[in-house]
């Protein structure tokens, strides 16, 4: 918890961001009846049948001193998943900078061992070299500050019936451009300190 915390303290460094990556599913449902629209006085109705249409997954990188995020919508979350999305984050949304701090959760695909198991051992050890990866502990993932972003995703844009993956890429698309266009940023507050008294039965009695 700590680790994560300190992580949180350092200052701006475009050279070296600090990112948060999470992930979550959206299941997908379609109308069986078209629904009733909104008259004054009266909101919006729906039938309360539906047909389901599968999962999708959504992947959550953001930089929260730096006012970016980037949400990717696939088909599942594999290790090759992981593997390709951290490809992109390294060549693609950071190539200039020096070293990307990842923190994430410690889920058994967010490992370096799905690099090697998706690409060749030299492009997954420079892939590697460009990352610091920093897991948040078991039952802390409170810690993470992409779950705050996924938070503010479900309830601005996926807080409602999303019938197939084209429409549910197309409307997180928005949204990423929205927010990034406003350079949102998160004001994380809570330190060590702070954890060392709120938190003080996690510690040990010595």
């Amino acid at each position: 918890m700590e680790n994560v915390l300190e992580v949180y303290q350092r200052q701006y460094d475009p050279k070296n961001p600090v990112v948060c990556m999470d992930e979550t599913s959206k299941q997908l449902i379609r109308e069986t009846r078209t629904p009733v629209t909104a008259k004054p006085g009266r909101v919006t109705c729906y039938d309360y049948e539906y047909e389901r249409h599968g999962v999708a997954n959504v992947f959550m990188f953001c930089e929260p001193l730096g006012g970016w995020r980037h949400a990717s919508v696939t088909d599942r979350r594999t290790k090759a998943d992981w593997a390709k999305e951290i490809k992109e984050l390294v060549d693609v949304r950071y190539p200039q900078t020096d070293r990307i701090t990842l923190v994430m959760d410690n889920l058994n695909t967010h490992a370096p061992a799905s690099l090697y198991e998706a690409f060749e051992p030299q492009e997954a050890r420079r892939l590697m070299e460009r990352l610091e990866l920093v897991y948040t502990p078991k039952h802390g993932s409170w810690l993470n500050i992409a779950e705050i972003e996924l938070n503010v995703l479900g309830r601005q844009c996926l807080g409602r019936r999303i019938p197939d993956k084209p429409t549910l890429t197309r409307e997180v698309a928005a949204w990423e451009a929205r927010r990034n266009a406003d350079q949102a940023k998160v004001d994380w507050r809570f330190t060590t300190a702070d954890a060392r008294i709120k938190l003080k039965r996690l510690y040990p009695n010595i």
